[in-house]
C-alpha cells in the first residue's frame, strides 16, 4: 500500500482487522503512534517528503515514482507527503520516524537542515537527502551528477546559439543547482570560450507566472537558449521559449513533447531508479552513511532524452562523443580556484 499524507495531516492506517483510521493533526502536541504495517516485506517501510506535487511531470513525480517502484520491487509499505513547505520539514520527517518508517527520503537539498535536526533523535531510522550534502551514522545523500548532463547541454547550446547568450533558470540556489549551472557554463565555453551565461533563481519551483516572467526577461536581454530546472513551472519556460522562437532544454523528464519546436533535448534523471537502488541497499542492510553520486556511467539513470528535430546530426554526434569521454574518464571535472572560490573545472586525460 501507499499512504498519502497531506501536508498538514497524517493518516494512521490500522491492520486489516482494524479498518478505522485515526486522523492526526501534524501541528498538534499529541504523541503520534507508530503506524501498523499492512503487508510489506517483513515490515520494511519507506516514506518520502516532497516539496512539490506528485503530478509535476518532473522532480517530485520522479521521487514519488521511486517509492512506488520500491513498493513493487521490494514489497515495501510506502507513504508520502507532498507540497511540504520549509517551515514544516522537521515536523514531517519527525512524524514519519515516529510512525516507524525504516527509510525516509527527503526529496531536495533544501531538506538538509531538517534532516540534521531530526536524524539524531531516531538512530534506528535511515534518512536520505536527495540532492543533499550530508552524511552520518544514519544519514546518506543521493545525488545525480547534474554537472555532467548539463555539460553536454552546454555544448549543444553553444553550438546552436546565434546571440552567444545563454541562460539558466532554477527555483533555488543550492549546491545541486550551482553544480548544474557550472556544468552548463563549462560545456558552453568548451565550444565558445567567450560565450555569456546568465542565471536567475525564481524562488519558487512551481510558480508559473514567475517562471514566465523570468523567461521573458532573459529573452529580452538577448538569451536565445535557456536551460531550466523547475517543477510544475518548467512547462511555462519551455512553451514561452517556443512562442518566442528561442531554444530550451527539458529537465528530469524527457520534455521534448512539451514544446517540440523549442526543446533541444532533456537532461533525463531517472530518480525513480536511483531511489529504488538506495531502497534495495537499505532493505539488504547495506546502506552506509555516505554520499551516493550517480553519473553518466549509469546509462539507465542519467542520460540525454530525445533530440529535437532542430539539432543537426553533427552536433548530436559531437555531444555523444563528449558523453563517452566523460564515461571513459577522458574528461573529468576537478575542483579548481577561479574568481576567488572553489569551483569545478574540466581536465582532459593525457592518456
Amino acid at each position: 500500500m501507499t499512504t498519502n499524507f497531506s501536508r498538514r495531516e497524517f493518516i494512521l492506517l490500522g491492520s486489516a482487522g482494524f479498518s478505522t483510521s485515526l486522523l492526526l493533526q501534524a501541528c498538534s502536541n499529541q504523541t503520534i503512534p507508530t503506524a501498523t504495517t499492512t503487508g510489506g516485506a517483513e515490515g520494511f517501510k519507506i516514506a518520502i517528503a516532497l516539496p512539490g506535487t506528485i503530478t509535476d511531470k518532473g522532480w517530485n513525480q520522479s521521487g514519488y515514482e521511486g517509492i512506488n517502484l520500491a513498493k513493487q520491487k521490494l514489497g515495501a509499505e510506502t507513504a508520502y507527503v507532498e507540497k511540504v513547505p520549509q517551515a514544516d520539514q522537521t515536523e514531517v520527517l519527525t512524524d514519519f520516524a515516529r510512525k516507524g518508517y525504516n527509510l525516509i527520503f527527503a526529496h531536495g537539498g533544501q531538506f538538509d537542515a531538517a534532516i540534521e535536526q531530526v536524524a539524531s533523535q531516531f538512530p534506528n531510522t535511515f534518512f536520505v537527502g536527495v540532492n543533499g550534502n550530508l552524511k552520518g551514522e544514519n544519514i546518506a545523500s543521493l545525488r545525480i551528477d547534474h554537472l555532467q548532463a548539463s555539460y553536454l547541454c552546454g555544448i549543444i547550446g553553444a553550438s546552436v546559439t546565434k546571440s552567444n547568450k545563454l541562460a539558466y533558470i532554477a527555483g533555488e540556489k543550492f549546491p545541486a543547482t550551482e553544480g548544474e549551472l557550472r556544468g552548463f557554463e563549462l560545456g558552453a565555453k568548451s565550444v565558445k570560450p567567450n560565450i555569456q551565461i546568465t542565471s536567475t533563481f525564481t524562488g519558487d519551483w512551481n510558480d508559473v507566472a514567475k517562471a514566465k516572467e523570468a523567461t521573458l526577461a532573459l529573452i529580452s536581454s538577448g538569451a536565445d537558449v535557456i536551460y531550466q530546472w523547475l517543477d510544475n513551472a518548467s512547462a511555462a519556460v519551455l512553451q514561452t521559449a517556443g512562442e518566442k522562437g528561442v531554444y530550451a532544454f527539458g529537465n528530469t523528464k524527457d520534455q521534448l513533447n512539451v514544446a517540440p519546436k523549442a526543446v533541444l533535448t532533456s537532461a533525463v534523471k531517472r530518480l525513480d531508479l536511483a531511489i529504488n537502488y538506495i531502497a534495495e541497499l537499505a532493505r539488504q542492510k547495506q546502506i552506509k552513511g555516505q554520499i551516493y553520486t550517480i553519473g553518466l556511467e549509469r546509462t539507465d539513470i542519467l542520460f540525454l532524452g530525445k533530440f529535437g528535430a532542430i539539432v543537426p546530426e553533427a552536433i548530436k554526434q559531437k555531444v555523444l562523443n563528449a558523453k563517452q569521454e566523460i564515461v571513459n574518464k577522458k574528461t573529468v571535472f576537478e575542483d579548481c580556484k577561479e574568481a576567488g572560490k572553489d569551483t569545478r573545472c574540466v581536465k582532459k586525460a593525457t592518456t
